[in-house]
Protein backbone atom coordinates (compact mmCIF):
# COMPACT_ATOMS: atom_id res chain seq x y z
CA UNK A 1 0.00 0.00 0.00
CA UNK A 2 1.20 3.48 -0.89
CA UNK A 3 2.04 5.36 2.30
CA UNK A 4 3.31 8.81 3.15
CA UNK A 5 4.60 10.25 6.39
CA UNK A 6 3.18 13.15 8.36
CA UNK A 7 6.39 15.09 7.69
CA UNK A 8 6.10 14.57 3.92
CA UNK A 9 2.61 16.04 4.00
CA UNK A 10 3.87 18.90 6.16
CA UNK A 11 6.83 19.66 3.89
CA UNK A 12 4.56 19.74 0.84
CA UNK A 13 2.27 22.29 2.50
CA UNK A 14 -0.72 19.96 2.35
CA UNK A 15 -1.99 21.48 5.62
CA UNK A 16 -2.48 25.05 4.32
CA UNK A 17 -6.15 25.75 3.68
CA UNK A 18 -7.89 28.89 2.44
CA UNK A 19 -8.67 32.13 4.23
CA UNK A 20 -11.08 31.53 7.10
CA UNK A 21 -13.71 33.77 5.51
CA UNK A 22 -13.80 31.48 2.46
CA UNK A 23 -14.32 28.25 4.38
CA UNK A 24 -17.05 25.69 3.84
CA UNK A 25 -18.55 24.64 7.21
CA UNK A 26 -18.76 21.05 5.97
CA UNK A 27 -14.94 20.94 6.23
CA UNK A 28 -15.03 21.63 9.98
CA UNK A 29 -14.19 18.00 10.95
CA UNK A 30 -10.95 18.22 8.95
CA UNK A 31 -9.71 21.60 10.21
CA UNK A 32 -7.10 21.55 12.98
CA UNK A 33 -6.89 25.26 13.79
CA UNK A 34 -6.88 28.80 12.50
CA UNK A 35 -3.60 30.66 12.07
CA UNK A 36 -3.11 34.18 10.73
CA UNK A 37 -6.53 34.14 9.12
CA UNK A 38 -5.92 30.81 7.39
CA UNK A 39 -7.43 27.43 8.22
CA UNK A 40 -4.93 24.66 8.94
CA UNK A 41 -5.94 21.17 7.83
CA UNK A 42 -5.56 18.27 10.29
CA UNK A 43 -2.91 16.10 8.61
CA UNK A 44 -3.81 13.10 10.75
CA UNK A 45 -7.23 13.19 9.09
CA UNK A 46 -5.56 13.68 5.71
CA UNK A 47 -3.44 10.56 6.24
CA UNK A 48 -6.47 8.49 7.19
CA UNK A 49 -8.56 9.68 4.25
CA UNK A 50 -5.62 9.28 1.87
CA UNK A 51 -5.23 5.67 2.96
CA UNK A 52 -8.89 5.03 2.14
CA UNK A 53 -8.50 6.69 -1.25
CA UNK A 54 -5.39 4.71 -2.15
CA UNK A 55 -7.09 1.44 -1.21
CA UNK A 56 -9.97 2.30 -3.51
CA UNK A 57 -7.63 3.31 -6.37
CA UNK A 58 -5.54 0.17 -5.99
CA UNK A 59 -8.59 -2.09 -5.98
CA UNK A 60 -10.05 -0.42 -9.06
CA UNK A 61 -6.77 -0.83 -10.94
CA UNK A 62 -6.47 -4.45 -9.80
CA UNK A 63 -9.91 -5.19 -11.25
CA UNK A 64 -8.87 -3.69 -14.59
CA UNK A 65 -10.92 -0.51 -14.38
CA UNK A 66 -9.97 2.96 -15.56
CA UNK A 67 -9.61 6.02 -13.33
CA UNK A 68 -9.85 9.36 -15.11
CA UNK A 69 -7.52 12.09 -13.80
CA UNK A 70 -9.05 15.58 -13.92
CA UNK A 71 -7.37 18.95 -13.29
CA UNK A 72 -7.57 22.01 -15.51
CA UNK A 73 -6.03 24.62 -13.20
CA UNK A 74 -2.66 25.93 -14.31
CA UNK A 75 -0.52 24.60 -11.46
CA UNK A 76 -2.05 21.12 -11.62
CA UNK A 77 -2.54 20.24 -15.29
CA UNK A 78 1.04 19.18 -16.11
CA UNK A 79 1.36 17.22 -12.87
CA UNK A 80 -1.87 15.36 -13.52
CA UNK A 81 -1.01 14.63 -17.16
CA UNK A 82 2.40 13.19 -16.24
CA UNK A 83 1.01 10.98 -13.46
CA UNK A 84 -1.91 9.78 -15.59
CA UNK A 85 0.38 8.90 -18.49
CA UNK A 86 2.75 7.13 -16.10
CA UNK A 87 -0.01 4.68 -15.11
CA UNK A 88 -1.72 4.64 -18.52
CA UNK A 89 -4.94 6.23 -17.31
CA UNK A 90 -7.18 8.73 -19.16
CA UNK A 91 -6.99 12.40 -18.23
CA UNK A 92 -8.56 15.80 -18.82
CA UNK A 93 -6.26 18.79 -18.27
CA UNK A 94 -7.32 21.46 -20.76
CA UNK A 95 -11.07 21.94 -20.56
CA UNK A 96 -13.88 19.78 -19.28
CA UNK A 97 -16.36 19.42 -22.11
CA UNK A 98 -19.93 19.52 -20.87
CA UNK A 99 -21.24 16.00 -21.37
CA UNK A 100 -17.80 14.38 -21.20
CA UNK A 101 -19.46 11.63 -19.14
CA UNK A 102 -23.21 12.14 -19.53
CA UNK A 103 -22.97 12.40 -23.31
CA UNK A 104 -20.02 10.07 -23.77
CA UNK A 105 -21.19 8.79 -27.18
CA UNK A 106 -20.79 12.29 -28.65
CA UNK A 107 -17.31 12.60 -27.17
CA UNK A 108 -16.38 9.29 -28.79
CA UNK A 109 -17.59 10.67 -32.14
CA UNK A 110 -15.28 13.66 -31.73
CA UNK A 111 -12.36 11.33 -30.94
CA UNK A 112 -13.17 9.29 -34.04
CA UNK A 113 -13.28 12.47 -36.11
CA UNK A 114 -9.82 13.43 -34.81
CA UNK A 115 -8.49 9.97 -35.70
CA UNK A 116 -9.98 10.19 -39.20
CA UNK A 117 -8.26 13.52 -39.87
CA UNK A 118 -4.95 12.05 -38.66
CA UNK A 119 -5.48 9.13 -41.05
CA UNK A 120 -6.19 11.54 -43.93
CA UNK A 121 -2.84 13.22 -43.28
CA UNK A 122 -0.96 9.96 -43.76
CA UNK A 123 -2.94 8.05 -46.39
CA UNK A 124 -2.56 10.63 -49.15
CA UNK A 125 -6.06 12.15 -48.87
CA UNK A 126 -4.60 15.55 -47.97
CA UNK A 127 -2.86 15.66 -51.35
CA UNK A 128 -6.21 15.52 -53.14
CA UNK A 129 -7.96 18.39 -51.37
CA UNK A 130 -7.47 22.13 -51.51
CA UNK A 131 -5.01 24.02 -49.33
CA UNK A 132 -7.91 25.77 -47.59
CA UNK A 133 -9.56 22.43 -46.72
CA UNK A 134 -6.26 21.04 -45.44
CA UNK A 135 -5.79 24.10 -43.23
CA UNK A 136 -9.32 23.86 -41.82
CA UNK A 137 -8.99 20.14 -41.09
CA UNK A 138 -5.55 20.59 -39.48
CA UNK A 139 -6.87 23.35 -37.22
CA UNK A 140 -9.85 21.22 -36.23
CA UNK A 141 -7.59 18.25 -35.47
CA UNK A 142 -5.29 20.41 -33.31
CA UNK A 143 -8.27 21.79 -31.41
CA UNK A 144 -9.72 18.33 -30.80
CA UNK A 145 -6.33 16.89 -29.90
CA UNK A 146 -5.72 19.58 -27.30
CA UNK A 147 -8.96 18.76 -25.51
CA UNK A 148 -9.36 15.04 -26.17
CA UNK A 149 -5.84 13.57 -26.42
CA UNK A 150 -6.05 12.30 -22.84
CA UNK A 151 -9.23 10.31 -23.51
CA UNK A 152 -8.51 9.14 -27.07
CA UNK A 153 -8.06 5.51 -25.91
CA UNK A 154 -11.08 5.52 -23.58
CA UNK A 155 -13.73 3.29 -25.18
CA UNK A 156 -16.13 3.26 -22.25
CA UNK A 157 -16.99 5.40 -19.25
CA UNK A 158 -14.28 5.47 -16.55
CA UNK A 159 -15.00 3.59 -13.34
CA UNK A 160 -13.83 6.49 -11.16
CA UNK A 161 -12.49 10.05 -11.28
CA UNK A 162 -9.48 11.51 -9.46
CA UNK A 163 -9.96 15.28 -9.24
CA UNK A 164 -7.93 18.29 -8.13
CA UNK A 165 -10.12 21.21 -6.94
CA UNK A 166 -13.76 20.14 -6.89
CA UNK A 167 -14.98 23.74 -7.00
CA UNK A 168 -13.26 24.38 -10.32
CA UNK A 169 -14.22 20.95 -11.65
CA UNK A 170 -17.82 21.15 -10.40
CA UNK A 171 -19.22 20.05 -13.77
CA UNK A 172 -17.13 16.86 -13.67
CA UNK A 173 -18.33 16.22 -10.11
CA UNK A 174 -21.94 16.81 -11.14
CA UNK A 175 -21.74 14.43 -14.11
CA UNK A 176 -20.01 11.73 -12.05
CA UNK A 177 -22.66 11.97 -9.33
CA UNK A 178 -25.44 11.76 -11.92
CA UNK A 179 -23.96 8.53 -13.30
CA UNK A 180 -22.95 7.12 -9.88
CA UNK A 181 -19.28 7.12 -10.85
CA UNK A 182 -17.12 7.18 -7.67
CA UNK A 183 -14.88 10.20 -7.11
CA UNK A 184 -11.54 10.61 -5.35
CA UNK A 185 -10.46 14.21 -4.86
CA UNK A 186 -8.29 16.74 -3.08
CA UNK A 187 -10.75 18.80 -1.04
CA UNK A 188 -9.60 22.16 0.32
CA UNK A 189 -11.22 24.10 3.18
CA UNK A 190 -13.43 26.08 0.79
CA UNK A 191 -15.13 22.97 -0.63
CA UNK A 192 -17.84 20.49 0.35
CA UNK A 193 -16.35 17.03 1.07
CA UNK A 194 -19.83 15.50 0.98
CA UNK A 195 -19.82 15.80 -2.81
CA UNK A 196 -16.95 13.30 -3.04
CA UNK A 197 -16.89 9.57 -2.30
CA UNK A 198 -13.24 9.58 -1.18
CA UNK A 199 -12.34 13.15 -0.11
CA UNK A 200 -8.69 13.88 0.74
CA UNK A 201 -8.47 17.02 2.91
CA UNK A 202 -5.56 18.88 1.33
CA UNK A 203 -4.24 22.09 -0.15
CA UNK A 204 -5.44 22.00 -3.76
CA UNK A 205 -3.55 25.14 -4.86
CA UNK A 206 0.12 24.47 -4.06
CA UNK A 207 1.98 22.48 -6.74
CA UNK A 208 3.94 20.50 -4.13
CA UNK A 209 0.76 19.39 -2.39
CA UNK A 210 -0.91 18.42 -5.67
CA UNK A 211 2.19 16.58 -6.82
CA UNK A 212 2.56 14.57 -3.61
CA UNK A 213 -1.06 13.45 -3.41
CA UNK A 214 -1.27 12.72 -7.15
CA UNK A 215 1.92 10.66 -7.01
CA UNK A 216 0.58 8.62 -4.09
CA UNK A 217 -2.68 7.89 -5.93
CA UNK A 218 -0.76 6.97 -9.10
CA UNK A 219 1.55 4.70 -7.08
CA UNK A 220 -1.50 2.94 -5.63
CA UNK A 221 -2.76 2.37 -9.17
CA UNK A 222 0.66 0.96 -10.13
CA UNK A 223 0.41 -1.47 -7.21
CA UNK A 224 -3.06 -2.52 -8.33
CA UNK A 225 -1.89 -3.08 -11.89
CA UNK A 226 1.04 -5.18 -10.66
CA UNK A 227 -1.31 -7.27 -8.52
CA UNK A 228 -3.60 -7.71 -11.53
CA UNK A 229 -0.66 -9.00 -13.57
CA UNK A 230 0.25 -11.48 -10.84
CA UNK A 231 -3.37 -12.62 -10.60
CA UNK A 232 -3.43 -13.32 -14.34
CA UNK A 233 -0.12 -15.17 -14.21
CA UNK A 234 -1.46 -17.32 -11.38
CA UNK A 235 -4.58 -18.16 -13.40
CA UNK A 236 -2.59 -19.75 -16.25
CA UNK A 237 -1.04 -22.68 -14.35
CA UNK A 238 -4.34 -23.16 -12.48
CA UNK A 239 -6.23 -23.41 -15.77
CA UNK A 240 -3.67 -25.89 -17.11
CA UNK A 241 -3.93 -27.95 -13.93
CA UNK A 242 -7.73 -28.07 -14.19
CA UNK A 243 -7.49 -29.03 -17.87
CA UNK A 244 -5.04 -31.82 -17.03
CA UNK A 245 -7.28 -33.14 -14.23
CA UNK A 246 -10.28 -33.10 -16.57
CA UNK A 247 -8.31 -35.07 -19.16
CA UNK A 248 -7.34 -37.69 -16.53
CA UNK A 249 -10.96 -38.05 -15.46
CA UNK A 250 -12.12 -38.49 -19.08
CA UNK A 251 -9.40 -41.07 -19.75
CA UNK A 252 -10.32 -43.03 -16.63
CA UNK A 253 -13.97 -42.99 -17.64
CA UNK A 254 -13.12 -44.51 -21.02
Amino acid sequence: MSQTSYNELLDAGVHFGHLTRKWNPAMAPYIFMEKNGIHIIDLNKTQRMLDEATRAARQLARSGRKIMFVATKKQAKDIIRIEAERVNMPYVTERWLGGMLTNFATVRKSVKKMSNIEKMETDGTFQNISKKERLMLSREKDKLNKILSGVSDLNRLPSALFIVDIKKEHIAISEARKLNIPTIALVDTNSDPNLVDFPIPANDDAAKSIQLISRIIANAITEGLSERKLDKEAEVPLAKKEEKEATVVETAAE
